[in-house]
């Protein structure tokens, strides 16, 4: 073997390996929501608001219908097409919101289409509460299944689960993380296993994969059919999660570990719970259908199936958090929500965050959700809106992509988009029949949130515009003020939302302290459509004469701004940057109420608490505590 052909074996092996270890990392992050899904899709079903009887036209109907399901929505729809999505690597509702702003031709849509991917946004959220309260909550009714003494505990045990998962997230999860994978690669091998025994003992079930027993279903029961999908789309929640850890593990790993391993197990474990039950007589089989997942195990295994059960989802509700958390930054960075405080968890990895405020909140809405719905089955009918709408915001978003941007035959483009509408349209509407027995709450949830997210884009986009009006011209600014004002030595960096114009701070400065630094920087800092700025395109450098220089830094979505560190490696105006010698000025807005048009007058009202309490900029742009100055304006909007 040559040379060439032994390094090129060598680094063979070597992306195999990698793409080994990142699938099994992905199995233990990125499939915790859909695989925990088991414990609860089937028995909700046929136990749940809108029973049926378990008999053989309705197993067969609805098992075909979670396989035709997981393969349409899940396998086509996010693993083969929306996965090839991405912006430079990263994935999710945002970043593809990002993408088709940063590269659509035609901007008369653009506003809609915002809209729609903030909406999305506003209803992860929801979901994102409802999620570890359900999924732990499923896991914890196990106890009763094993001991019916144990039922009383099921609610205490749940909440204590979910108040130690919250208080847990500020210290990190790089160390718990390391056994994600592997636990969760045992418990889809569990599933697995469980639902081989009982499909090998009755291979008949093996029929429900024929799309003929879900259309024999619709045309046996119809309506009853159609609010059946209410529940049997609880097993491809979790699906939107594939796409927005996308960054965290890469298109192929996610893939393979879905094709390879997670999908045979849920189906194996789908198909075990039906063929238990087909095999039971009827008085057994309604009794059996409150809880069909934890019968699958023999009694002696069943405490520990209930064990593996509760760590999963433990996984499952810490992978939801993490992504609020990432959401939440995503959101911060493109102008949708205030700076809110962030903290690292981990040295090493720069997607490991912590945002108390998503936390705490989280914690206390997720807490209420146990304690007023009380069972996993009551938040069943809460669960399944919030994950509907956003899928079919994704499919209104790939529609774009595939039309717009990709230009895809119309054609198949159009044959494609129409089967994923029709899938998506109907399990939304058959959520829609919960809305009074609880999906209420994340339609709330999420018009709260879609509410703050589009009165904080729109009040900073009012805002800039007022101080835009009245800014003056910079070389005007610069002759008059080089002439009338003492220069002091030293480094001034004003930070400005707006790349012209005179920064309120610097003519506060110059009208109080009649003095002008050596060098006076005017700071703009502006994120881009893009996860992550390359070094070389960070800065951009004007010089306006008179030792004054205008300063554009970018960063991207997924980056945190660190200014000291970009302005350290500045070059071309002046001296290298020396902390101890440059003071930073910044303006604090006290934003005015008017009737000028705009914005409604409690909207203007709401943006100015958001702006209130919003992270102070120094903390947000890591500027040196002793070095900033802040000089305060007020704005009318």
């Amino acid at each position: 073997m040559s040379n060439d052909a032994a390094q090129h074996h060598a680094g063979h092996g070597h992306a195999q390996s990698g793409l080994l270890k990142l699938s099994v990392g992905a199995i233990g992050v990125v499939f915790g929501d859909i695989g925990t899904s088991p414990l609860y899709a089937f028995r909700e079903t046929f136990a749940g608001h809108h029973p049926l009887t378990p008999d053989e036209l309705h197993i067969l109907g609805v098992l075909s219908l979670i396989f035709w399901s997981m393969m349409l929505v899940v396998t086509i729809k996010y693993v083969s097409i929306i996965m090839r999505a991405d912006n430079k690597g990263e994935g999710g509702s945002l970043a593809l919101l990002a993408l088709i702003n940063r590269t659509a031709q035609n901007k008369r849509w653009t506003k809609g289409i915002v809209l729609l991917g903030v909406f999305a946004t506003a209803l992860f959220f929801g979901d994102c509460m409802i999620t570890p309260a359900m999924s732990v909550m499923s896991a914890v009714e196990g106890l009763a299944v094993v001991e019916s003494s144990f039922a009383p505990l099921v609610l205490p045990i749940s909440v204590g689960i979910l108040i130690a998962l919250f208080m847990i997230q500020s210290h990190g999860t790089a160390r718990v993380g390391l056994l994600f994978g592997p636990i969760m690669a045992v418990y889809f091998l569990v599933l697995g296993v469980l639902g081989s025994i009982h499909v090998i003992a009755d291979p008949t079930i093996l029929r429900a994969l024929n799309p003929w027993y879900a259309f024999q279903f619709f045309l046996t029961d119809g309506f009853t059919a159609f609010l059946a999908l209410g529940s049997v789309v609880l097993a491809v929640t979790g699906a939107e999660a594939l796409y927005a850890d996308m960054g965290h593990f890469g298109r192929n790993p996610i893939r393979v570990s879905w094709m390879a391993y997670a999908l045979p197990a849920l189906m194996l474990n789908y198909l075990g719970q039906g063929a238990m039950i087909l095999g039971m007589d009827a008085a057994t089989a309604a009794e059996a259908i409150r809880n069909p997942f934890f019968l699958l195990a023999p009694e002696e295994f069943r405490l520990p199936l209930v064990l593996l059960a509760m760590a999963a989802t433990v996984i499952a509700s810490q992978a939801v958090i993490t992504g609020a958390f990432s959401v939440t930054q995503q959101a911060i960075q493109l102008g949708f929500i205030p700076r809110l405080r962030i903290t690292h968890t981990s040295a090493s990895t720069a997607g490991q965050i912590y945002i108390p405020v998503i936390n705490w909140a989280l914690m206390v809405m997720v807490i209420l959700l146990v304690l007023t719905f009380q069972t996993s089955s009551n938040l069943a009918a809460a669960y399944g809106i919030a994950v509907t709408g956003a899928m079919l915001v994704d499919t209104c978003l790939l529609a774009v992509v595939l039309f717009s941007l990709w230009k895809w035959n119309k054609l198949w483009a159009g044959f494609l988009v129409g089967i994923f509408f029709i899938v998506d349209i109907a399990y939304f509407a058959a959520n829609l029949t919960k809305v009074p027995d609880g999906g209420w709450f994340p339609l709330l949830v999420g018009f709260v949130a879609f509410t703050l997210l589009t009165t904080w884009a729109r009040g900073r986009f009012l805002m800039i515009e007022r101080m835009r009006e009245a800014a003056m011209p910079v070389k005007v600014f610069v002759k008059s003020a080089v002439s009338s004002a003492t220069r002091v030595p030293g480094t001034a960096v004003f930070m400005t939302s707006t790349p012209e114009g005179v920064p309120h701070a610097l003519l506060h400065n110059l009208k109080h302290n009649k003095v002008l630094h050596d060098r006076v920087i005017l700071l703009t800092v502006k994120i881009d459509d893009v996860p992550f700025v390359e070094d070389g395109n960070r800065v951009t450098l004007e010089d306006l004469d008179q030792g004054f220089f205008r300063v554009v830094l970018r960063f991207g979505f997924m980056e945190e701004p660190d200014v000291p560190a970009a302005l350290a490696n500045t070059t071309g105006c002046g001296p290298v940057f020396k902390m101890m010698d440059t003071s930073f000025f910044l303006a604090r807005q006290t934003l005015l109420p008017s009737s000028r048009p705009g914005m409604a007058i409690w909207r203007e009202k709401l943006f100015a608490w958001m702006l209130r309490n919003a992270e102070s900029a120094m903390e947000f742009f890591k500027l040196p505590t002793n070095r900033v100055v802040e000089l305060g304006s007020q704005v009318e909007i």
